[in-house]
């Protein structure tokens, strides 16, 4: 065998070698369930009707209304919906140059980002009226409040910080489990003192401390597709029925809101 192809054949073996082992270090630092944290199991107690052409990026209740956002360009909307018939109650479109992400509902008002232009908007939660827009950086991917300061995620391991008034960076947090930094952060809720994600690409929801970015908790929502009429995308959308303690779940192009009992 000639030299130059002996020598390309090692080459290649180098670079599979290090590709897989990049690959499964990817994997293995994403994957939500390890021993050191609590996985949770659930109890669904209840399945409403949800608009299977919604591609859910936001959601959020209120105690009274759910609210939406929904993703796509051309496609991208905030909505009021009622919770139990599924129902739209109110909408409004964004600029069909936009792609609607995140939701957050802040100081009475609804804080939507948008994945790509870096520009968010501020809306009367009543009304949906635009109060105004602003401008961050990096993309926009799920939004919560903690109350006092609003949390983003943009896809990677690592959640920001926001003054709700000025809207602008105040910190940031890289999340992480045993394996390391925990990546794709989308859909956030802020419940009892931490947050829970969604991890993009799967049906995962991971529970986050804040402070320190570790990662305590995760729950395997894949079973819920079982449910669905029409098999849908990933599960994405979290939101928190503060009175019953319960968790509102759904997905991109599901055609059923869950509402989960965790064990």
């Amino acid at each position: 065998m000639p030299v130059w192809i002996m020598y390309l054949i090692a080459v290649l073996a180098v670079t599979i070698g290090i590709t897989t082992a990049c690959s499964r270090r990817t994997k293995q630092a994403n994957r939500p369930p390890i021993e050191a944290e609590r996985s949770w199991s659930y109890q669904i107690v209840g399945v409403f009707p949800h608009d299977p052409k919604a591609y859910t990026q936001g959601l959020v209740y209120d105690g009274e209304h759910l609210y939406e956002s929904t993703g796509l360009r051309g496609r991208s909307q905030l909505r009021v919906i009622d919770r139990h018939s599924g129902a739209v109650l109110k909408s409004i479109k964004l600029n069909p140059l936009l792609f609607g992400e995140g939701l957050a509902l802040a100081n009475d008002k609804l804080v939507q980002l948008t994945w790509k232009a870096r520009t968010g908007y501020v809306y009367d939660k009543d009304t949906l009226e635009q109060k105004k827009s602003f401008k961050y950086s990096g993309e926009g991917w799920g939004i919560t409040s903690d109350g006092s300061r609003l949390i983003v995620s943009d896809g990677s391991s690592t959640l920001r910080f926001w003054d709700p008034e000025t809207l602008e960076e105040t910190g940031q947090i890289t999340v992480k489990n045993d394996a390391g930094p925990v990546r794709f952060l989308n859909e956030l809720e802020f419940i009892d003192g931490h947050v829970y994600a969604n991890i993009w690409q799967s049906d995962h929801i991971v529970k986050i401390e804040p402070e320190s970015g570790r990662v305590v908790g995760w729950l395997d929502l894949s079973d819920l597709r079982s449910h669905l009429t029409v098999p849908g995308e990933v599960l994405n959308g979290i939101a928190y029925d503060e009175n019953r303690g319960h968790l509102l779940v759904t997905g991109k192009f599901w055609d059923k809101l869950f509402e989960i009992e965790l064990r």
